[in-house]
């Protein structure tokens, strides 16, 4: 194999960047010649290649988003849209790439090696919702950067004695709220895997202000429920002042961290190593502390197991 490209698809994560720099500096450093697609796998429909150099990849590695763009792209589950990105490929020369994205890109590469393009997947997504890997890419800043956020909400809870609700990204999986709310230190934490009934929430409230808590903190997913509902249906049955957050896009923008720029450095050279054996249809992970590599349809089908134990010591602890 002597030409590689790179993209990224789906949304931002922070650590694509350092990816991004991984491949492009591995790839030249293996004697590769190294190509990046803007916006994604609509990039490869639309023909939105660059040639990568050592230099194009500069002070990228502290940056969040991705500077190669990232897009949705519904055409590309048609077979159209996929043969016009294989002509485009085959027209520049590309032997393999490497996509940077959640399970909805994996399907995306899946397709391409299926179409004699060996595809290498890097799971950057902050909701930290694909089961083979203990860690997505991003997960760790975005985590962080709600602990901030919760930090200073906090504050103004204590300052006027009452109780915030916080809502964070994750629609399936309820990785993000938990953390957040055990290092949070959050008395209540409602996610999509274990649901709270609104009694159940103001009972956790109530042992908590039997014990001489005044204010609070509930980190809720957002595909538990929204912050401004649970607000209204908290408000009316109870004594208590709330007040809702919800946290938006300011989660998956920032520097990444030190972890996530370890990951994308690490994701991004497994993945190069992969295809210059000629190796397709594998997603890169770690598992244990370990990087390895698996089969895109086998990673994607495994099912993602919510840490019960983790988030019943974390309700324990909050009150």
């Amino acid at each position: 194999m002597k030409k590689i490209a790179v993209l990224t698809s789906g949304g931002d994560a922070p650590g694509m960047n350092a990816a991004i720099r991984a491949v492009v500096r591995y790839g030249i450093g293996m004697g590769l010649e190294v190509m990046g697609v803007e916006r994604g796998l609509q990039g490869l429909i639309d023909d939105l290649f660059i040639p990568m150099n050592m230099r194009s990849v500069s002070d990228i590695i502290h940056r969040g988003g991705t500077i190669l763009k990232t897009a949705r792209c519904p055409e590309f589950k048609e077979e159209a849209g996929q043969q016009k990105a294989i002509k485009n490929l085959r027209a520049r020369g590309v032997e393999g790439i490497i996509v940077i994205g959640g399970d909805g890109s994996f399907m995306g590469a899946k397709a391409l090696t299926d179409r004699g393009f060996p595809s290498i997947g890097i799971p950057g997504t902050i909701d930290n919702d694909l089961a083979y890997t203990d860690y997505t890419l991003g997960f760790d800043t975005a985590c962080n950067t709600i602990l901030d956020a919760i930090n200073k909400i906090r504050d103004t809870m204590s300052s006027h004695e009452r109780v915030s609700i916080v809502e964070v990204m994750g629609r399936n999986c309820g990785d993000l709220a938990l953390y957040t709310g055990l290092c949070g230190g959050a008395e209540v934490i409602v996610v999509p895997e274990h649901p709270l009934s609104v009694d159940q929430i103001l009972e956790n409230l109530t042992g908590g202000a039997a014990n001489g808590k005044t204010s609070g903190i509930i980190v809720l997913a957002e595909g538990a429920g929204s912050a401004d509902v649970l607000k209204k249906e908290l408000t009316a049955r109870s004594d208590l002042v709330f007040k809702s957050t919800r946290l938006g896009h300011v989660q998956r923008g920032g520097s990444p961290s030190c972890r996530d720029r370890y990951l994308g450095t690490c994701f991004g050279v497994r993945a190069v190593e992969l295809l210059k054996q000629g190796i397709g249809n594998r997603i890169v992970g770690i598992k244990n502390h370990k990087f390895y590599d698996m089969d895109i349809v086998e990673g994607i089908a495994m099912k993602k197991e919510f840490d019960l134990e983790l988030y019943q010591k974390a309700m324990i602890v909050g009150r």
